[in-house]
């Protein structure tokens, strides 16, 4: 009776793609997305210090009705609300870091925002009365609650919008004068 044999590496090769094929599932991680390129949507370079950078960031925020929520001299958190529909609420959340370039004179602004859009969620709650000396004999009472839930939450990726923003606290931006260079006053 002929006897098969195999050899240690078909069993190898043989496990191994199994493990393998067990292993993926054919989506693709979100941190395959991040690039970490030289070139990025969120950070944008700008003449003064950091403490002046922020401040037109700060102000870029407040000219467009965001409400800030924290303030240092390099740091910010402002959010804003919208209700595109009575049963939708959105809310984009700014977080804002200024970071000095080493040579005095230029600072580089790093922003972030994440777009949380919140639906409504019915709750039902019921509750019987019973009476016992009436018999078995319930009223129910029903109530419903209503509450605001978080359904989606997102980084917002688009570079035209970090362009406004940009732009925005470009036109807000108060560059440092040098006391030499100033013009003297009479």
């Amino acid at each position: 009776m002929p006897r098969l044999r195999f050899s240690v590496p078909f069993f190898f090769v043989t496990s191994l793609s199994l493990g393998l094929t067990a292993c993926s599932t054919g989506k693709t991680a979100f941190y395959h997305q991040e690039e970490f390129s030289d070139t990025s949507a969120f950070s944008r370079s700008f003449p003064g210090s950091e403490k002046a950078v922020c401040e037109a960031a700060r102000r870029a925020l407040l000219g467009q009705g965001y409400v800030i929520s924290k303030s240092t001299d390099n740091t910010l958190d402002g959010n804003k609300s919208f209700q595109p529909a009575s049963d939708k609420h959105m809310e984009i959340a700014f977080h804002v870091v200024c970071a000095s370039n080493g040579n005095g004179k230029s600072s580089t602004m790093f922003a972030s925002a994440t777009q949380d859009g919140y639906g409504i969620k019915k709750s039902n709650s019921s509750a019987s009365l019973g009476v016992s000396v009436l018999g078995s004999v319930s009223m129910p009472f029903a109530a419903s609650d209503d509450s605001m839930v978080r359904v989606s939450s997102e980084t917002i990726r688009s570079a035209d919008f970090y362009d406004r923003f940009f732009g925005a606290a470009e036109r807000y931006l108060l560059v440092d004068v040098d006391d030499d260079t100033a013009p003297a006053k009479k």
